[in-house]
């Protein structure tokens, strides 16, 4: 018998409340912390793993093609509470089957692992984003082109580097 979910989330009470949750409702569940204890060896692979975008230190875009080698059969989603479209788009590029932005319920959750099809009755947006949403994810592309450095980003923006994390420590607006 296989294990229902792999957790690779470094919020550890994150990780904790939500785990709690899916055992609740039957769930077999496991956590980790990072990308290592996420690709350790285990009795049961996971038919699904959630995975953290921002890892303490690490990319979780940069471990997700280990994990769809280690767990080929395993269904992936992405959760992140920096949510942007370059991000979204590399991620269901990498293997995703969904991405989904914090706060997510656990039901959010379980419907992201049943919708793993494309929808194409998926209503559109009622107006286009704000200038400040615009922002936002031409600098997440900007720095996905970059993997991810920030100096680099900096320069090809050209802006200074502090400028650019103090943007980037900031929640993303919504709309």
């Amino acid at each position: 018998m296989a294990l229902d979910f792999l957790l690779v989330d470094d919020d550890q009470a994150f990780a904790m409340v939500l785990a709690r949750s899916l055992t609740r409702r039957g769930f077999r569940v496991e956590c980790a912390a990072d990308g290592a204890g996420a690709l350790q060896a285990r009795d049961e692979p996971p038919l699904r793993i959630l995975l953290d975008l921002n890892l303490e230190g690490e990319s979780g875009l940069r471990l997700l093609p280990a994990l769809r080698q280690c767990y080929p059969h395993a269904a992936v989603v992405v959760l992140t509470g920096y949510a942007s479209i370059a991000t979204a788009v590399e991620a269901t590029k990498l293997g995703a089957v969904q991405y989904l932005a914090k706060p997510a319920t656990v039901d959010d959750i379980l419907a992201a692992f049943q919708q793993v099809m494309a929808n194409p009755e998926l209503p559109l947006a009622p107006q286009p984003m704000s200038l400040r949403r615009v922002t936002w994810e031409h600098l997440q592309r900007v720095l996905n082109e970059n993997d991810g450095n920030i100096s680099a980003t900096a320069r090809a923006m050209g802006m200074h580097r502090r400028t650019l994390q103090r943007m980037l420590a900031k929640r993303p607006v919504k709309s």
